[in-house]
């Protein structure tokens, strides 16, 4: 069972939330908070699975929320929601740990699968918005040319897995794209994870967008 905790502070938006996933028969939504200070003092409290983190609330935010969250040792995901024209704060909570994010105009099948995934340890989030969102971001910030030298230390084979990640593909569909086993695309993963001296997977996307290394289009960089 998958133990969720609502971080928002529109009731009527927990409410629907907790009678969505209480219906799922893996979920249960173990706690509400209104605010990112009780978001916090809820999740150590009650040690949930995966914190579903609004990022607008008052007195504390749901990015400074994360952030705390995020230097725990065994803390639970953090699935951040937001709305489109909230997407530079977006790029602030993965920077600040949070493990994916979904848009708030999401289907209840896609705020189910991605808690699902977070969950499951992927750390990204599958849905093509999450991609788009992080693409029109770096489309609008300058290129990191500094920590894009990092990616001299890839082989050809971890770029190609990296671009891949960029993109929202498992490991499973990455050993189809790249004719390898999905242990060996794991293991190309956390030698990138180790490279690029990221946490996860969602870091090592966000890594991919921030520095150029790809760009808007999907695209690799020279």
């Amino acid at each position: 069972m998958i133990r969720v905790l609502l971080a928002d502070d529109d009731r009527l938006v927990r409410s629907g939330l907790r009678a969505l996933l209480d219906a799922e028969d893996d979920l249960t939504v173990v706690g509400e908070a209104a605010d990112g200070r009780e978001a916090v003092a809820r999740a150590r409290e009650l040690r949930p699975d995966v914190v579903l983190m609004d990022v607008r609330m008052p007195r504390v935010d749901g990015v400074a929320a994360t952030r705390e969250i995020a230097t725990w040792p065994h803390r639970p995901r953090v699935l951040v929601l937001t709305t489109f024209d909230l997407d530079e704060v977006v790029d602030d909570a993965l920077g600040a740990g949070a493990d994916g994010f979904l848009l708030k105009r999401s289907t209840p099948e896609q705020l189910v699968d991605g808690i699902r995934t977070v969950h499951a340890g992927d750390a990204l989030v599958a849905p093509a918005v999450t991609r788009r969102l992080l693409a029109a971001h770096a489309a609008r910030r300058p290129p990191d040319p500094e920590r894009l030298r990092q990616a001299a230390a890839l082989t050809e084979r971890e770029a190609e897995v990296l671009r891949a990640l960029a993109e929202g593909l498992s490991n499973a569909e990455i050993a189809g794209r790249v004719w390898l086993s999905p242990e060996t695309v794991k293991t190309h993963v956390k030698a990138i994870l180790g490279k690029l001296g990221v946490r996860d997977r969602t870091q090592a996307v966000v890594w991919a967008y921030r520095t150029g290394f790809v760009g808007p289009d999907d695209e690799a960089r020279p």
